[in-house]
């Protein structure tokens, strides 16, 4: 890919999705220029950041370079975009073709909003998750009205090499957010609970999180290559009068099904409310 990636806010999510594409060689650091709200947060990010790749805090007057790169991905906080804003119009940058692309992570955020905010750009909202960081991240998109044909590949192209994308209507964001977003850190609790329970049970640390862990990885993949339904499966497992309907009935009694519906449908409200 040739052209430069500018990155405003480079916090766990921006992060998750540069640094993948950095050691795939999608970018080359040098084409990578990232802007930051501190001077504290520069030498942060260059001890994440491989040698090569550009960072500037915000009140550094070369953090202005970064309206020059032709896609431009957005993951400051919600509270923080109108600084962000004001920094993108007074630094407007002519383009010979089209507008620069810019990619907001921002979780609730609306594409009406980003427009009238960045009217110099072509906008997209994009909704990745952290599993990117291992080339196996899921990635929602929705487009702004302007953007073009050739511009939604580029920003697919982006993506695609370390996440699965799906384009969605942008009033399904909030539940996608909420699901496959927010969903690792649903996932590794439940991941850290089953060690504890296998270590209560017995079992060495060491050993308890590995079985833990592969357990999750091995029935995820169960279900995805055999296209099960979660129900199918849990019924494969537990036989009467066994084990696994004995935890299966506690696992109901304390309401984990409930609780973990509940947690999506709170994760998507939070979402709306951020923007």
């Amino acid at each position: 890919m040739p052209c430069s990636l500018g990155v405003v806010g480079l916090g766990r999510m921006a992060q998750a999705i540069i640094l993948p594409l950095l050691e795939r060689e999608n970018f080359q650091p040098s084409e990578v220029f990232g802007v930051v709200g501190h001077q504290a947060s520069v030498e942060r990010a260059y001890d994440q950041l491989p040698a090569g790749v550009q960072v500037f805090s915000a009140d550094d007057p070369n953090s202005s370079d970064v309206w020059k790169a032709p896609i431009q991905l957005l993951g400051v906080k919600p509270y923080q975009l109108e600084l962000v804003e004001q920094s993108a119009n007074q630094n407007k940058t002519s383009f010979s073709s089209n507008k620069p692309i810019l990619i907001s992570l921002l979780a609730g955020v609306k594409l009406q909003r980003l427009i009238k905010a960045f009217p110099n750009h072509s906008c997209v909202r994009a909704v990745p998750n952290t599993p990117a960081l291992v080339g196996a991240g899921v990635t929602g998109l929705a487009w702004g009205g302007n953007i073009t044909s050739d511009q939604q590949l580029l920003v697919s192209q982006l993506f695609n090499p370390i996440s699965e994308v799906l384009e969605l209507p942008e009033d399904q964001l909030d539940a996608f957010l909420a699901l496959t977003s927010s969903g690792p850190a649903y996932i590794a609790l439940i991941a850290e609970a089953l060690a504890d329970g296998a270590v209560a049970a017995g079992l060495p640390r060491v050993l308890a999180n590995h079985l833990a862990h592969r357990t999750l990885f091995g029935t995820s993949l169960l279900l995805k290559e055999k296209e099960l339904h979660p129900g199918q499966l849990k019924d494969m497992v537990a036989s009467p009068g066994g084990t696994t309907i004995t935890a299966l009935r506690h696992l109901e009694k304390a309401g984990l099904r409930s609780a973990l519906i509940e947690a999506v449908i709170a994760a998507s409200e939070r979402s709306r409310e951020l923007g």
